[in-house]
């Protein structure tokens, strides 16, 4: 089963002229997001050759040219070009883009603003995978997890773990949500069934949105000093840029342990390191600067750190649900209907 959006319309409810589409991301992506099942959805909802996919769009082939100057939508993924102003010039028809992904910042320029093309973004689903990564991390960081294996490997016999772990398990401990974006709400709800206190910091969330939320809202210090696991899922800005530096990692207590999901700018690593390096603290990082750390570094080989390549979003088939969610917006397109998760231009100062 591939369930899709409520009260999507389905192909007998698009109109005879359907919209030409045109699909526009990275080498390779296509393949990976789309199945046989999707191009038939696609054949269905629109006038396209899904089998063309630009990922040049500033200096495009003929073929690509042609599909440009005749697209009403674009649908967009990882590695999307930018829409600059020269592009759209090239792209009279263009009405629309569907982002089979989360954050558009990479490739929704200004023009597209300006030129009122409506934008839609997969972003709420991405944002179910990396909620339950962290879910994950969450769960297993408290429970000591990725320390009793290291020690298990090298010891390779009886051991008293309930001594070495006495201080370990997830009842009734804190944890800290930095940031009440898709994901983090999403993470939030996910601990509800834990016996977890939760802690929220977030600017644009008030005490009554705190509390349906089910947590408790805190300054950033006071979440850093109070949380046994300080999760982030704040979006990078500006203002973000090393929003956990030295003073809020050393207000974390020892043992702690940082999750970031999120953008590795978020975290002043220069000032996590030293503090991994002690094994004051512990850390979870599926992001780090720069993106792929030189084979010299310690984060590779830390007993405290669980180090991944950047694979808590989707990943492998969960790209299809991306594609599903992706086409539900094509298909509300294609009916005359608004984006049922529509991308805002005065959003953009404060999403990710």
């Amino acid at each position: 089963m591939h369930p899709t959006t409520d009260n999507t319309p389905g192909p007998a409810d698009v109109p005879s002229d359907r919209p030409s589409l045109l699909l526009s991301m990275g080498a390779g992506v296509a393949d990976r997001l789309l199945d046989a099942r999707h191009h038939s959805r696609l054949a269905a909802l629109t006038r396209t050759d899904s089998r063309l996919v630009a990922h040049e769009l500033a200096e495009p082939t003929p073929e690509v040219a042609a599909a440009l100057a005749d697209a009403e939508v674009l649908l967009t993924c990882w590695g999307a070009p930018p829409l600059t102003a020269p592009v759209l010039a090239a792209a009279p028809r263009l009405r629309a883009v569907v982002h089979a992904a989360g954050s558009v910042k990479h490739h929704i320029t200004e023009a597209c603003w300006q030129r009122g093309i409506a934008v839609a973004s997969a972003a709420s689903v991405n944002a179910l995978p990396v909620a339950e990564y962290t879910l994950a991390a969450i769960l297993f960081a408290n429970k000591r997890v990725l320390h009793a294996a290291h020690r298990y490997r090298t010891l390779r016999a009886r051991h008293d773990w309930h001594g070495e772990l006495s201080g370990a398990g997830n009842y009734g401990r804190t944890v800290g949500v930095v940031g009440a974006s898709r994901i983090g709400r999403r993470v939030i709800e996910l601990l509800h069934p834990f016996d977890l206190r939760v802690l929220l910091h977030d600017p644009y969330v008030d005490a009554a949105e705190a509390a349906r939320l089910g947590t408790t809202p805190v300054p950033l210090d006071t979440l850093c000093a109070d949380s046994d696991i300080v999760t982030v899922h704040a979006p990078e800005l500006p203002a973000t840029r090393h929003l956990l530096g030295a003073r809020e990692l050393a207000l974390m207590p020892d043992g702690a342990t940082l999750v970031n999901t999120a953008r590795s700018s978020l975290v002043d690593e220069t000032a996590l390191l030293p503090e991994l390096l002690t094994g004051r603290l512990h850390a979870v990082l599926d992001v780090t600067e720069p993106e792929l750390p030189p084979p010299g570094s310690p984060l590779y080989d830390l007993p405290n750190v669980l180090l991944t390549p950047h694979i808590a979003g989707s990943l492998g088939g969960e790209l299809h649900r991306l594609a599903d969610r992706a086409l539900d917006e094509v298909a509300r397109f294609a009916a005359g209907l608004p984006f049922a998760d529509p991308v805002h231009p005065g959003s953009q100062g404060h999403s990710a």
